[in-house]
């Protein structure tokens, strides 16, 4: 029956491939289920926002695994094809950032992620699709995933204990146990990552986490496997704002959240998918907007139970390379998701000093896309420069990606080269300009 719903001959696939492909991923994603706790909460095991709603750390693991699960599966039966879905890298840092300094509720947190994925659904019905491709420069969209990765890398670096920025730029204690375990982890997983072992930055969160244990930085739990309460996770689910969010910083917001989640969805579905041979002649993926609009429903289910932007993950790929060609890939993810639900107490025993590593590679991965920049051209590169300078040193993404825009089309204006800058752009540098006027 199986391999008759997912086309196993069509796509010259068997059923073990395909299971071996779904656990590859799933192995090589994992991680995002540590990872997403801390960036929600930051170092508490719950936070209580500025209306006073807990936000748990067990509470996020659960909705995260759940949400992935449920889209990733979906993503398989609907599409049919090898993506598996979580809470993407980056709108999360950013806006649980936010959350934590009091500057916005979890509420809103959530309206702007439900608003962002509202457009994406939208857009993808309309097929407007082509029209955002070409409205944002090639530079200023390679800048932006390495904005949010600088700002990533910087959040590891500080959760683990390396850098000390709570008085500006300080190195932290290297004679703490916590700061050698995690320089140590960040070792293992680029040791392991140099020799294409799939899976390490899992394995690198796991094995200073199991050395954590003796130096008492963490303890084993009493059980490692619990059914998950619903009095845990209610005060996440549907609790979201849409009332309160239209300023000029929220619509930045939104801003981010949307292309964000847009260009690293088509940006890894057509990766992926060429990996997979599933490209025409023309380098496009036939039936592209199936993935695009899992990954949009996937953003709006997610703000109605707690998860920030659900995105198509770039690890996928690591599924494709072991033969993985169908949505009974992504099944196999979705179910082991699914599963983790019921290990929340084994995952919420992993310290900051083995997440902090995790962060930074993975802001690592996020800014290797700037080799592609092209710094031939001075009026293409510097957007991207303030882009990056502002997001970093003012720890702000969005006033990066504000201010990169706006020094984009600053220096093709004056050089008077007006037509290489849509039309659109014009118009988005009012709200981005006000952002700096009103924030």
């Amino acid at each position: 029956m199986l391999a008759k719903f997912f086309k196993f001959s069509e796509k010259k696939t068997t059923f073990g491939i395909e299971l071996i492909a779904g656990l590859t991923t799933f192995m090589t994603m994992a991680y995002v289920l540590v990872v997403q706790p801390s960036a929600m909460t930051g170092a508490e095991a719950v936070l209580f926002d500025i209306n006073g709603v807990a936000i748990s750390k067990e509470a996020i693991l659960i909705l995260t695994a759940l949400v992935s699960g449920v889209i990733t599966i979906f993503m398989a039966l609907y599409a049919n094809m090898p993506f598996a879905l979580s809470t993407g890298m980056g709108s999360n840092f950013l806006l649980g950032a936010m959350v934590q300094s009091g500057e916005l509720s979890f509420a809103q947190m959530m309206g702007i992620i439900l608003i962002s994925g509202i457009i994406f659904v939208l857009l993808t019905i309309f097929g407007i699709r082509d029209l955002i491709v070409r409205m944002i420069p090639k530079n200023i969209k390679i800048a932006i995933s390495a904005c949010i990765g600088f700002f990533i890398a910087y959040l590891g670096l500080d959760n683990a204990g390396i850098c000390d920025f709570s008085a500006g730029l300080a190195m932290g204690d290297f004679t703490s146990t916590p700061v050698i375990l995690a320089i140590f982890g960040l070792l293992l997983i680029a040791a392991l990552e140099a020799y294409k072992v799939k899976g390490s930055i899992l394995i690198g969160i796991v094995a200073v986490t199991i050395l954590a244990v003796p130096f008492g930085i963490t303890s084993l739990p009493e059980t490692i496997m619990a059914v998950p309460s619903f009095d845990t996770v209610s005060p996440l689910i549907f609790n979201f704002d849409i009332t309160t969010i239209w300023t000029a910083e929220g619509l930045i917001l939104i801003f981010v959240a949307f292309f964000g989640d847009f260009f690293s969805t088509l940006g890894t579905v057509l990766g992926v998918a060429n990996k997979a041979g599933m490209l025409d002649e023309k380098g496009d993926l036939p039936g592209i907007e199936k993935p695009f609009l899992v990954d949009a429903i996937g953003t709006c289910t997610g703000a109605l139970f707690g998860c920030t932007t659900i995105t198509t993950f770039v690890e996928s790929t690591s599924g494709v390379e072991a033969g993985g060609r169908t949505g009974m890939t992504a099944l196999v993810v979705g179910v082991a998701f699914i599963i983790m639900m019921f290990f929340a107490p084994l995952v919420l025993m992993i310290p900051n000093c083995a997440t902090g590593p995790a962060l930074i590679f993975v802001g690592f991965l996020m800014i290797s896309g700037l080799k592609d920049v092209d710094f031939s051209d001075f009026t293409e590169s510097f957007g991207a420069f303030v882009m990056i300078i502002f997001g970093t040193f003012m720890a702000s993404i969005a006033a990066g990606i504000a201010a990169g825009i706006l020094a984009h089309i600053f220096i093709k204006v004056v050089t008077l080269r007006f037509k290489d800058v849509h039309p659109a752009m014009y118009i988005l540098a009012i709200p981005l300009l006000l952002y700096f006027i009103v924030g």
